[in-house]
């Protein structure tokens, strides 16, 4: 049971949670497997299935362990979704950077969190002008390598910034089963999945959520009203 009155760290997902992905994803991944001489078709499933783990992780399950190629892969992959950032096709999902502002306001510390390479999450942030919107920003690399479902983002949060002194005082918001699984496996106190992004709200229950919302917009009233 959470016994924490107060969750004063919030780690938010970046694609599909704060940020609209609206496809992106699965174009670049797309694009990737296209440059290798790959078929895409034979791969969008389990990109499907596994959206919010590090994309690295994916491409080695991909080409069978063959680090060479998955590292290539990774490669064309960051490069043809920076091309579709640069090309102005990134935004926040409505009500975000107010939401984190409110949540802020409310005296909690919030970090971004995502499966991208450092690259690629710095030209997100860069499109938006979000740079200086969190006190912190995280990818897979920052905490050890190993990205979603895996907690260690979430734990690096709580160690980098000690925004809290018990894992029961986070919040983990995200629209993938793996945001989820991170969340639970952390042992965040509040796991909001939210339906902007990969997964309904079936999935999202399925792996931990403690809550789910339409949008990471109703995220600042639902912690404040779960504390009162």
């Amino acid at each position: 049971m959470n016994t924490v009155k107060k969750h004063n760290l919030v780690v938010l997902d970046m694609a599909g949670t704060t940020v609209a992905d609206d496809g992106l994803v699965e174009q670049a991944f797309t694009a990737a497997a296209e440059r290798l001489g790959e078929d895409p078709a034979t791969m969008v499933d389990h990109v499907r299935a596994t959206m919010g783990e590090s994309k690295i992780t994916v491409f080695r399950h991909l080409f069978g362990g063959d680090e060479t190629r998955a590292q290539e892969a990774n490669l064309a992959f960051e490069a043809a979704y920076g091309e579709l950032v640069a090309g102005g096709l990134v935004a926040p999902v409505p009500g975000a950077a107010g939401a984190i502002a409110r949540l802020k306001e409310q005296g909690r510390t919030v970090v971004l969190t995502t499966g991208f390479a450092r690259v690629t999450q710095d030209a997100i942030l860069d499109a938006l002008g979000w740079r200086d919107l969190v006190e912190l920003t995280l990818c897979p690399a920052d905490a050890g390598g190993r990205g979603r479902p895996y907690p260690d983002m979430v734990l690096a949060a709580l160690l980098r910034t000690g925004a809290v002194d018990d894992v029961r005082g986070i919040a983990v918001a995200g629209d993938t089963s793996y945001d989820m699984l991170s969340g639970v496996r952390s042992g965040a106190g509040i796991v909001a999945g939210v339906l902007t992004g990969a997964h309904d709200e079936t999935a999202l229950k399925e792996h931990g959520a403690t809550h789910v919302l339409a949008s990471v917009a109703e995220l600042p009233s639902l912690m404040a009203e779960y504390e009162a």
